[in-house]
């Protein structure tokens, strides 16, 4: 998929919010500054969310929660996890039990990346344009590419 610059990738992200459900995992591949925020930013919109979004790189997780979304969503950002032992307290998976994440780095999971996740590759593609290519496991179909 081709995408036109930022406002195109916030475009889809919007667009995507409404085929999200409590327990769907979203991970987000791609180099910095490729637009994995842009594209979280979108979901949340989306979402009902109108505050600011920035990359939770410090804070590691952001949680949005009703009223300010009608989907409860944890914005995860995992750059600056560097040992797989501190993953077991972010306690993402119980997360799934009433919200949907969005992994940035999601790399940094390694084999614990859950199978029914989206994967959702960002790249430049030139001018300010990106590329995304997706895995789509069977929990997502139909529900990809969103309408």
């Amino acid at each position: 998929m081709h995408l036109r610059g930022e406002d195109a990738t916030e475009a889809l992200g919007a667009t995507m919010a409404g085929a999200l459900k409590a327990g769907d995992v979203v991970a987000l591949f791609g180099d910095l500054g490729v637009g994995k925020t842009t594209f979280s930013r979108g979901i949340l919109r989306g979402l009902g969310f109108s505050g600011e979004v920035a990359s939770p790189t410090f804070p590691i997780i952001q949680a949005y929660d009703a009223p300010d979304v009608s989907l409860p969503i944890w914005h995860v950002d995992l750059y600056r996890i560097e040992d797989p032992a501190e993953l077991e307290e972010l306690a993402l998976d119980e997360a799934l039990g009433h919200a949907a994440l969005l992994v940035e780095w999601p790399e940094r999971l390694g084999r614990g990346l859950w199978r029914h996740a989206l994967r959702l590759h960002l790249s430049t593609a030139g001018e300010g344009a990106r590329a995304l290519t997706a895995e789509v496991p069977p929990a997502w179909e139909g529900r990809w590419p969103p309408r």
